[in-house]
Order: structure tokens, then C-alpha cells, then sequence
């Protein structure tokens, strides 16, 4: 099993996902839609790049929030 980092986000009218280690980007409606876009496309994305051209990382980042005033 191949693990990515990917953030979804409000858009204006859908939400946004995308990955932080490949060129992938979805939308949805919803967040649990968005996130079952985002599964189909990685993994169609992964079948047709080959693995020795994938450089990911052994463990995903990080991904935190901070404020800021």
C-alpha cells in the first residue's frame, strides 16, 4: 500500500482535494465525496506511473495549522 499526504478544502462551491507529494486534484460535493475522488484518482494515477518514477516519501508529512495574529 502506497500512502500520500492530501489536504481537502472549502472551494465556492465544492470541496477541493489535493495531494501534497503528487500531481493529483479532485473535487465533491461533500468532504466524504471529495475524499472518495481523491482515492480513485491516486490510485488511477499510481497505475500509470511506474514506481521507480514515483519519489515518495517513506512517511507522509506533517500537516498542521497554525494561527497566526
Amino acid at each position: 500500500m502506497r500512502t500520500v499526504a492530501a489536504v481537502i478544502r472549502k472551494g465556492e462551491k465544492y470541496y477541493i482535494g489535493e495531494c501534497l507529494e503528487i500531481d493529483v486534484i479532485t473535487q465533491g460535493e461533500t468532504i466524504d465525496a471529495t475524499l472518495s475522488n481523491l482515492k480513485e484518482a491516486v490510485a488511477l494515477y499510481f497505475e500509470s506511473e511506474p514506481p521507480e518514477k514515483l519519489q515518495l516519501l517513506q512517511e507522509p508529512p506533517m500537516l498542521v495549522t497554525i494561527g497566526v495574529d
